[in-house]
C-alpha cells in the first residue's frame, strides 16, 4: 500500500522468510492441492521430486502473506507520520509465474519484491500503475518461484505526473 508517488523502481522490499516444514506441505496438500507428491515423502521419492515438495501454490501463498505484512507495515508507517495511508488499489493481474526449483521439506524461502516500472493509468482518472517482480530463494540462494505482478496505486495529488 502506497501513493503513486512514493512508489520508485529499483526499490527492491525484503519480505521476509518462512521454512516450509513437512507437516505445512502436507496440511496445505491435503486441503489445496492434493497430489502423491506434495502428500507424503514415499509418494514424493517415485516422483521426479524425489521428496517431499510443496504446492507452488503454497509457496504463492506464502508469498502473499508475507506481502500482506508489508502492506500493513506500510500502512503503519503512514500512520506514524500523521499522514493518510492510500486505498489499497487491485491488481489487474501477473504475468510469467514460474517455480523453477522444488520446495522441499525442511527449506527456508527468503522473499522479496523489486518494482520495475510505473506509469499513470490511461483508463483510470487518481490512479497509476506499477510492475513489481516477486521472487523467492531458498537457504542455497537457488530462486524456487518467481512472478510479476501488476497493481494500481492511488495517485495522493490531483493531476500529479
Amino acid at each position: 500500500m502506497m501513493w503513486y508517488e512514493d512508489i520508485e523502481p529499483g526499490r527492491v522490499s525484503e519480505l521476509g522468510s518462512y521454512t516450509f516444514t513437512a507437516d505445512d506441505i502436507v496440511g496445505f496438500a491435503s486441503q489445496f492441492d492434493p497430489q502423491p507428491f506434495h502428500l507424503s515423502d514415499e509418494a514424493a521419492r517415485n516422483s521426479l521430486f524425489g521428496r517431499l515438495a510443496a504446492s507452488g501454490w503454497q509457496t504463492a501463498s506464502v508469498f502473499m502473506k508475507l506481502n500482506v505484512e508489508r502492506i500493513e507495515r506500510n500502512k503503519a508507517a503512514y500512520i506514524a507520520r500523521g499522514e493518510t495511508p492510500p486505498a489499497l488499489g487491485p491488481s489487474p493481474g501477473f504475468d510469467n509465474m514460474r517455480w523453477p526449483r522444488p520446495v522441499l521439506a525442511g527449506d527456508t524461502v527468503t522473499y522479496r519484491s523489486t518494482t520495475l516500472s510505473k506509469r499513470l493509468s490511461a483508463t483510470r482518472a487518481g490512479w497509476g500503475l506499477f510492475q513489481e517482480l516477486n521472487e523467492g530463494f531458498n537457504q542455497n540462494g537457488d530462486k524456487v518461484f518467481e512472478f510479476t505482478a501488476n497493481v494500481f496505486a492511488p495517485v495522493r495529488l490531483a493531476g500529479a505526473a
